[in-house]
């Protein structure tokens, strides 16, 4: 097993709740996908990144089970993490700066994998749902605050992983921005904070706060 770091991205104002993610620093330690993707699959983050060109933030991503062209709080971690301006990532390059204590990346929603986007009626109803059977990438959500742009949402990845439930999904949230055409503040999971904005030219900005565990 290679040396990794973990980070929590999109963590709560507190420093709380935030997605795990595992970066590999040396990529080149395991330079052959199939090895990678045993690696992460061993590893068992949602998420597990090697990174190949730490200067230039070339990036390899990878879920238990499959190979991603690119994610959002792996981006956003990793970027924090390299504290580089930008990522490369197999579906393009992915901008990255740092404001105070958030981390931002932009991207478009075209690199984000498929996902279900449901709208329910309540916060409660969000928050009361079981996980579904395998099937399709659902994301979960409601209006918190339909004027403020506060969102709560829950995602499922639907797949037969051992990952039930993502605690905090940039690629989702990417997804919903575009949809809605508007800046949100998403609350997901357990309480994981996103903050996205959408830019000129189909880009979106998602950011949040991400600290080192290990």
């Amino acid at each position: 097993m290679p040396d990794y770091d973990v980070v929590r991205v999109f963590c709560a104002p507190n420093g709380g709740y935030g997605n795990e993610l595992g970066v590999v620093r040396d990529g080149s330690v395991l330079p052959d996908p199939e090895d990678r993707q045993r690696c992460a699959a061993k590893l068992g983050f949602s998420e597990t990144v090697f990174v190949d060109d730490p200067e230039r933030g070339v990036i390899d991503i990878y879920t238990p089970t499959l190979r991603l062209p690119f994610a959002g709080h792996p981006c956003v971690g990793t970027a924090w993490l390299l504290d580089v301006p930008e990522l490369v990532t197999p579906a393009g390059v992915v901008g990255a700066r740092q404001d105070g204590e958030f981390s931002w990346i932009e991207a478009r929603a075209e690199w984000a994998p498929p996902r279900t986007l449901r709208r329910y009626a309540t916060v409660a109803e969000v928050e009361g749902l079981a996980v579904p059977p395998p099937g399709d990438w659902e994301y979960a959500w409601a209006w918190e605050d339909e004027a403020a742009g506060r969102v709560r949402a829950r995602a499922f990845p639907g797949r037969d992983d051992g990952i039930d439930e993502d605690e905090a999904t940039g690629a989702a949230a990417l997804l919903l921005t575009e949809q809605l055409g508007r800046a949100l503040n998403i609350t997901q999971g357990a309480g994981s904070q996103i903050l996205t904005a959408p830019q000129p030219e189909d880009w979106v900005e998602i950011g949040g706060r991400v600290f080192l565990d290990r």
